[in-house]
């Protein structure tokens, strides 16, 4: 077996054991099925060709994942808001609380765009302030800020998240 196909088979599994979870958080970060797609799609391209020289692949592809999201949150932003007459169906998998997720996911899509993207890498994707800080090309103390500013709004704007999982709002919002 030669090197390039040792490369190869290498960068192929990679993508086969991160495609998944990539799709999630990009989905996370875009609230489009679609889109998020693409833009998984783009950062895998983006490392083939980088592969050999790349020193943490998972966190290079997590960099150009949320780079790529906020081009398209910039470009967005530029054009008339979209919108559909219902909401897109989710599979519902097995022991998911639909309702729950349901209501997160209109909740993220009522946050801006950085704030999504804080909440998503903090406590989905569970990374400290310092790499989401990192990933998002700002500072930690706007990661913080961002976080405070995001949880403080999805308590107002979706306060039945405190009750579909358990816990009393007023405990929430403490």
């Amino acid at each position: 077996m030669t090197t390039e196909d040792r490369t190869r088979d290498g960068f192929a599994d990679f993508v086969r054991a991160e495609t998944a979870g990539l799709t999630r958080l990009a989905y996370l970060l875009t609230g489009d099925r679609h889109h998020a797609e693409d833009l998984v799609q783009v950062a895998l391209a983006r490392v083939a060709v980088r592969w050999e020289r790349i020193a943490d692949p998972r966190a290079y592809l997590r960099r150009v994942l949320c780079t790529q999201a906020a081009s398209w949150w910039r470009w967005r932003r530029a054009r008339p808001p979209e919108r559909l007459d219902g909401a897109l169906p989710e599979r519902a998998g097995p022991g998911d609380d639909t309702d729950l997720r349901l209501v997160l996911s209109a909740a993220l899509a009522r946050l801006t765009a950085r704030q999504r993207a804080v909440l998503v890498l903090r406590y989905y994707e569970d990374r400290t302030e310092t790499e989401t800080a990192e990933l998002l090309g700002c500072r930690v103390g706007t990661v913080k800020s961002q976080t405070r500013h995001a949880l403080g709004r999805l308590r107002v704007l979706a306060p039945e998240l405190a009750e579909l999982v358990g816990r009393d709002p007023q405990e929430v919002t403490r």
